[in-house]
């Protein structure tokens, strides 16, 4: 870890005409930061007038996991990854599953974008996953981290609420490799009174990075909150239309985190889930339960392609395309 820490200027800011308050222009809350105040994710503070990146490099989780934990099941299958996470968050989740890092500030180490690049070269990972808490309220250092590895071979991996802005996701997108992004309700009110944010910001940035880069998109699924059956036919219709009935999908079960209560999701509601998004897209996964609904099936002749056992693959059965070995139709994998 090295003793030396920045404190950049924070990209994507916009100073007021009074000089002292400024505003963040990096996602949809646009915060008004008065000086030596945050903004809303704890990541940007007022410092004489300008925004700075208190967080940059602040690294508050370190671990090497399967790829499928992320979760990606279509991206470098069966590998693992560096997985790096901050403190912060720019939505404030009732129901969030990791409030001890993106609501509250837990203990952190500094790792610069080199110090990173050598830990993942050391050990040994195809890739880097900013994940966790949010890493688009630590743009600064997850770009700077982004760039350095894209140079070195090293895919990359933002799993995200896509609460982001289109310019400061337009300067990122080039250097990341795939995205899980959480669609948590088609409800717009839903986000607004369970997260504190808004839906169609997080839907456009779900159609651009599907442009983009390799995405999977994750719904947490809450009783009583966002499980009824009208939801899940207006999610499966929106990624079918404006994504891709390729597009994979995981729906993942939820337990009482946070300030939230509501009983876990239980295995009928995620499989009421599963059936009606089957209806609309060739590859659902459910998550986070025990059961079926984790393993690749071809949407054509029913052949098992990948079996998993919760985050762990046990058997890959693709052609070096990443094609089905038995009708030899395309089911959408990234093998390198």
């Amino acid at each position: 870890m090295s003793l030396v820490q920045q404190n950049p200027d924070s990209l994507f800011q916009e100073p007021l005409t009074d000089g002292r308050r400024t505003r963040c222009l990096l996602c949809p809350q646009l915060c008004l930061i008065n000086p030596g105040m945050k903004g809303l994710c704890r990541s940007r503070e007022n410092i004489d007038g300008k925004l700075v990146s208190t967080s940059y490099g602040h690294v508050a989780a370190l671990h090497i996991d399967p790829i499928e934990k992320k979760p990606l099941y279509h991206f470098l299958p069966g590998s693992h990854v560096l997985s790096v996470g901050n403190n912060g968050c720019n939505l404030k989740c009732a129901f969030c599953q990791n409030w001890s890092i993106s609501q509250v500030d837990s203990k952190t180490s500094y790792i610069s974008p080199a110090e990173l690049l050598q830990m993942t070269l050391n050990a040994g990972t195809p890739s880097v996953a900013f994940t966790y808490a949010e890493p688009i309220v630590w743009f600064d250092y997850v770009l700077d981290c982004c760039q350095i590895l894209h140079k070195s071979g090293i895919k990359t991996v933002l799993v995200t609420n896509g609460m982001i802005n289109p310019e400061p996701l337009t300067m990122i997108l080039p250097f990341v490799d795939a995205m899980n992004i959480d669609i948590k309700s088609m409800d717009p009110d839903f986000y607004r009174s369970l997260c504190h944010g808004w839906l169609d910001p997080v839907l456009e940035t779900v159609r651009k990075v599907h442009q983009g880069c390799h995405l999977e998109i994750t719904n947490l699924v809450i009783p009583n909150r966002n499980d009824s059956k009208e939801l899940f036919h207006q999610l499966g219709d929106f990624i079918q239309k404006e994504l891709s009935r390729k597009t994979p999908l995981h729906l993942s079960a939820y337990h009482p985190e946070f300030r939230l209560s509501e009983p876990p999701t239980s295995y009928e509601t995620m499989k009421t889930a599963y059936s009606i998004l089957s209806q609309y897209l060739d590859f659902v996964y459910l998550g986070n339960i025990t059961g079926a609904g984790s393993d690749t099936i071809c949407p054509s002749c029913g052949s098992p392609a990948v079996r998993r056992s919760g985050y762990h693959l046990i058997q890959i059965n693709l052609s070096p395309e990443g094609n089905c070995p038995v009708c030899s139709r395309a089911l959408h994998f990234i093998l390198t």
